[in-house]
C-alpha cells in the first residue's frame, strides 16, 4: 500500500512540475506573471470528469460544499495543488 501512495505521490510531482513549467513559459512570453487555476487545467483535459465531481459532491455532501469547499480548490494554481496532494500521498 505504501508503495502505491509513493507512485502516487511521484505522478501529482511531475504534474506539478509540469504545470509550473507551462505556467513559466506563458509567464517569459506574456512578460506577466501567468498562473493557471486548477479547475481550468482541469477543465482543458477533462471537463466531463470535472462535471462528473460536481454533480457527485452537490449530490452526497450538499451544493453549499460545492461553492465553498471545492471552488476554492478549483481557483488555486495547479501547480501548488499538484505539490500538495504529492506532499500528502508521500506523507
Amino acid at each position: 500500500m505504501r508503495f502505491i501512495f509513493r507512485v502516487l505521490s511521484l505522478v501529482a510531482l511531475v504534474l506539478a512540475v509540469i504545470s509550473g513549467t507551462v505556467d513559466s513559459v506563458q509567464s517569459v512570453a506574456d512578460s506577466d506573471v501567468v498562473l493557471t487555476p486548477f479547475g481550468t487545467a482541469w477543465q482543458d483535459v477533462s471537463p466531463a470528469t470535472l462535471l462528473s465531481l460536481q454533480g457527485f459532491v452537490e449530490h452526497n455532501l450538499n451544493a453549499g460544499s460545492w461553492n465553498l469547499m471545492v471552488q476554492w480548490v478549483l481557483s488555486q494554481p495547479a501547480f501548488a495543488v499538484f505539490l500538495a496532494i504529492a506532499l500528502v500521498m508521500w506523507m
